[in-house]
């Protein structure tokens, strides 16, 4: 709800407004904020050391961060005792510079984790629900549980082709959308929903739905961006991150970017806080750096197409990504060569119960790659049969929308 809508509206905070905040807080407080590292790390063996193996599982960029961004994070240091929000606000005015964009329409915040479930809880609840592809990224499922709505899953589209966002079905899902959740390219197929089937959902949604599209992944991709919807006044909110080709995972920052109007109703939720000045220097630095994209872009991409090209040689089949990760086929149930992986210290992504025969692979450097062919072949030649991942934490485990294997 909008503060203007409640005449006992304060500082742009209403009562009710309030209440609804105290309750998801009250919920937030029992259960874990959704994020891909939690994921990941719930998957994995509890003996797993994230220093201990190759851990080619969460989607994180091996490479880290860029020289600058380090020097960035190094240099500002000393100044770790102050909060510094001009250099928030400078980090915004640069990247809504660089697109194009009202700095109005942009907000920072500690990942694109925040945003995305702070949008799912403002836009959705007992009539509104949240309409996602499956398999899909599980956070805004988290989200919505939290926020009493109805979730619906549609299965994407060419499953063994494309592997795309299914938009017509999706629309086609409930009449009452609170937020359509699209993950372009899609976590974690790394595949692409094509420009014109975003284009039919942006015009074809009803007026008071909320498109949400999720570009964690986009500079892994020739995709075009969604920011033009922002620009010409559509109810979409885009999510992007520093944690992916950036290399910022460990280091939390990203941006919402929607109409003001609509980022006036996800901020009570959170991103009024002081961000860590180590991040913002490093995204700042990272920004402003114009070979970093298309560096790693190329990196990713044949370290990506090497390794899908061997699999496919040994018989296997991949979803063509455009990601730094992309779904398997292992022709038997995931969860058994995902355990016998981890007992070889190789950790892979999880599994979605919609392809229980697929696990996702993360793109590695080079050397970790080989690794995982060696492991992978060693696995494969073998039985997993019966062999199962450690259980789940139960905080995780108690929530059927974790999808977590």
């Amino acid at each position: 709800m909008h503060p203007s809508e409640d005449p006992v509206a304060c500082s742009g905070f209403s009562r009710r407004t309030f209440f609804r905040v105290a309750a998801g807080a009250s919920a937030l407080a029992s259960l874990p904020l959704l994020t891909e590292p939690r994921l990941a790390h719930a998957a994995r063996p509890h003996f797993a050391d994230p220093d201990v193996g190759i851990h080619i599982d969460a989607n994180e960029n091996p490479l880290g961060p860029s020289d600058a961004a380090r020097k960035a994070m190094a240099d500002v240091l000393p100044r770790g005792g102050r909060y510094l929000f001009t250099r928030e606000e400078e980090l915004a005015e640069i990247f809504a510079k660089q697109e194009g964009l009202n700095p109005e329409y942009v907000i920072p915040f500690a990942g694109s984790t925040e945003p995305l479930h702070y949008t799912v809880l403002a836009f959705t609840g007992k009539d509104k629900p949240l309409v996602v592809g499956d398999p899909g990224y599980e956070a805004p499922m988290w989200a919505a549980q939290i926020a009493g709505a109805p979730i619906f899953k549609v299965p994407l589209a060419d499953p063994t082709g494309e592997s795309k966002h299914d938009v017509k079905a999706m629309l086609a899902a409930t009449s009452t959308p609170g937020v359509i959740y699209i993950c372009n390219p899609n976590n974690p197929t790394g595949t692409l929903t094509p420009r014109a089937d975003l284009e039919y959902v942006v015009a074809h949604a009803p007026k008071d739905s909320i498109i949400l599209i999720d570009e964690a992944y986009i500079h892994f991709s020739d995709a075009q961006p969604s920011i033009d919807f922002v620009k010409e006044g559509k109810n979409v909110i885009v999510l992007r991150t520093f944690s992916k080709l950036y290399g910022m995972a460990g280091i939390r920052m990203g941006f919402a970017i929607g109409k003001p109007e609509l980022l006036a109703k996800i901020t009570p939720f959170g991103g009024q806080n002081s961000l860590p000045i180590t991040a913002v220097a490093a995204a700042k630095a990272s920004l402003l750096d114009a070979d970093l994209i298309p560096t790693r872009k190329k990196i990713i991409a044949e370290t990506r197409t090497e390794n899908i090209a061997w699999l496919k040689s040994q018989g296997y089949a991949c979803t063509p990504s455009q990601s730094n990760c992309f779904m398997l086929d292992v022709k038997r149930p995931g969860k058994e060569v995902q355990a016998a992986l981890a007992q070889k210290l190789m950790f892979i992504g999880r599994i979605w119960p919609a392809w229980p025969n697929q696990v996702r692979i993360t793109v590695g450097t080079a050397d970790e790659m080989a690794a995982f062919r060696k492991a992978f072949t060693e696995v494969m030649s073998g039985s997993t049969a019966g062999l199962t991942p450690a259980p789940l934490p139960r905080r995780l485990a108690e929530h059927p929308h974790t999808h977590l294997s």
